[in-house]
């Protein structure tokens, strides 16, 4: 079995604005990296982002970048565990996902942001960590939308 995922949201902003919301760290910041995101979504660009439950920024690796369309990025794996990155070198029992970010403009001028992620090796260890990348990145989709809607900051004090 292949141990992927996708998870979707309609955000009532135009998708210039959501794409810019997800691909500047000072944005990101605001809303999702509890412990701050440096560096700019960009094809090629190596970022760290670094949250208050998983304490130590690690790499997030951007493969490719289409501004407003798709964002695709690969970080570790961490099978269950938080990721090991002291130094920022993965070892040879790591691997990584891959995470693709779609923006899809709706007649409506909202627009729809869908991420998937894929790549686990098919373990229990491996199952137990999508499904808590799975829940991130629908939280993730609920506090880009209560920040750009409404300008609340859903993940404020809920890890620390």
């Amino acid at each position: 079995m292949e141990l992927k995922f996708r998870v979707a949201a309609r955000i009532a902003k135009p998708v210039a604005e959501v794409f810019e919301a997800v691909a500047d760290p000072k944005s990101l910041s605001e809303y999702f990296t509890t412990g701050g995101a440096e560096g700019r979504l960009e094809t090629g660009a190596t970022v760290r982002w670094d949250f208050a439950d998983f304490p130590g920024a690690f790499p997030v690796y951007v493969t490719e970048v289409v501004k407003d369309e798709r964002i695709v990025l690969e970080w570790q794996a961490s099978e269950g565990e938080p990721p090991n990155v002291e130094g920022g070198e993965m070892t040879d029992s790591d691997y990584r996902t891959r995470v693709t970010m779609s923006f899809k403009s709706l007649d409506d001028g909202r627009t729809l942001v869908e991420i998937a992620e894929e790549g686990w090796r098919e373990n229990q260890d491996a199952l137990k960590a999508s499904y808590g990348n799975c829940q991130g990145w629908a939280q993730m989709l609920c506090a880009l939308k209560a920040w750009l809607e409404h300008g609340i900051n859903l993940r404020e004090g809920m890890y620390v």
